[in-house]
């Protein structure tokens, strides 16, 4: 049956956008198409869901204020899964769902803040080395990089070694903007305000689990940004390991 002039001029038009989108995607590489299907190839994501916290511990509040101590020694050890998740719930985590709130205050719930976790080598049991994003809404981390960054994150740290000797580092990022459209310039040291309450939440956790910690803010801005990656602008290093000896908990 002859074809009309209508479907004839619709098949021309579909087999002129099929040949540009093909050339516009060969542009770019990694893609191949013909006329059945397009398969674009993009990079797999890799996410890693990190156990459920625990919201009860058999150590108190009082004695983690008490035991707090900034601490650059650690025992050759990894640290388990659940505690880097106990540890970045306790940073950034989501405390009520169907408002977003996280178990730090944030002006205006504007949320500036990002974490990274470097995991060096044998850091971790049960995950591989590399850099990581915590993704607070689903309690899981994302991999940015793989591989040990330890030792280019303590470069880029004026060469502090507790940063290369820690099982992981957090580094904490700000993205000012989120704050400070809503409040100006004084968004910026709400932004500060706020990652000095992230660093006490991570302290006092550390201490219920055992673990040590000390925040840093000393080292070069733009090399840790080129380490890391991210978004963001870095506020805090937070090494973190198991304390040498542990901690004498009160009867």
């Amino acid at each position: 049956m002859p074809l009309k002039r209508r479907q004839v001029l619709f098949i021309g038009l579909a087999s002129a956008a099929a040949a540009c989108l093909s050339a516009l995607l060969a542009l770019f590489g990694g893609v191949k198409f013909n006329r059945e299907e397009i398969k674009v190839t993009t990079p797999t994501m890799v996410r890693v869901k990190l156990p459920k916290p625990s919201y009860k511990s058999e150590v108190s509040i009082e004695e983690t204020l008490l035991l707090r101590r900034s601490i650059r020694e650690y025992e050759d050890k990894p640290i388990t899964l659940e505690q880097l998740s106990q540890l970045l719930w306790a940073a950034q985590g989501i405390t009520l769902p169907s408002y977003g709130f996280r178990t730090a205050p944030s002006a205006g719930a504007t949320y500036p803040l990002e974490l990274y976790v470097v995991v060096k080598e044998g850091g971790v049991r049960d995950l591989d080395a590399g850099i990581y994003h915590y993704i607070p809404r689903e309690h899981a981390l994302e991999l940015e990089k793989a591989g040990d960054y330890s030792v280019d994150l303590m470069k880029a740290s004026l060469n502090q070694e507790w940063v290369g000797d820690a099982a992981v580092n957090l580094v904490i990022n700000a993205v000012y903007e989120r704050t400070t459209r809503r409040y100006g310039d004084r968004g910026e040291r709400y932004v500060h305000i706020e990652v000095g309450h992230v660093g006490q939440n991570v302290y006092l956790q550390c201490i219920s689990l055992g673990l040590a910690c000390v925040v840093i803010g000393a080292f070069y801005d733009d090399w840790v940004k080129k380490v890391v990656g991210g978004i963001g602008e870095p506020l805090y290093i937070i090494p973190i390991g198991v304390k040498k000896g542990g901690y004498k908990f009160q009867a």
